[in-house]
């Protein structure tokens, strides 16, 4: 059975997008400043054996870094196209054809409100916090994002990979 042209999708078609919600990123984002300044205020403020105080005051100022990196990560969005995923600033994560499986059942290794996808081969790793991170042959998506928009692009890329697979064959 062939499809009308009009029904198939160019490469490029955005078939699904991820993005941190404005509410979601703020929440994240305020609580990591939040942790990060307490840990200064009580590194900087009581006086406990130095080698604490110095821990905490480093641990703080990590904690303040990791909510700057969070607030630059999660202005990008995660694009589903028939190539496979990509982030806004135009890198790949994942393309369709090094996709192996789709993991997001209540008990797999996933981010919150997201899923993983296992690749054939292991990629570099990489993380932007908040959004998605890969790590061998595991990437996470996920994390600040809405669970609604995650889900639908997890079907859609089954259904990719099913598609493709009849392909194949």
């Amino acid at each position: 059975m062939t499809q009308s042209p009009e029904t198939i999708a160019e490469p490029t078609e955005i078939l699904a997008t991820i993005t941190a919600t404005g509410p979601r990123r703020v929440f994240g984002i305020a609580t990591l400043a939040s942790l990060g300044g307490l840990l200064l205020y009580l590194g900087l403020s009581t006086s406990p054996a130095f080698l604490w105080q110095l821990f905490l005051v480093v641990m703080g100022v990590l904690v303040l870094l990791l909510a700057e990196k969070t607030r630059r990560a999660t202005e990008q969005h995660i694009q589903l196209t028939r190539a496979g995923l990509a982030s806004s600033s135009g890198e790949i994560i994942a393309s369709l054809e090094d996709i192996a499986a789709i993991k997001r059942g209540m008990f797999d290794l996933k981010p919150s409100n997201g899923f993983t996808v296992i690749l054939k081969r292991p990629r570099s790793r990489r993380w932007l916090p908040g959004l998605w991170w890969a790590m061998g042959r595991r990437v996470g998506i996920g994390g600040v994002t809405p669970g609604s928009q995650a889900k639908s692009a997890a079907q859609i890329l089954d259904a990719l990979l099913a598609e493709q697979g009849a392909v194949d064959l």
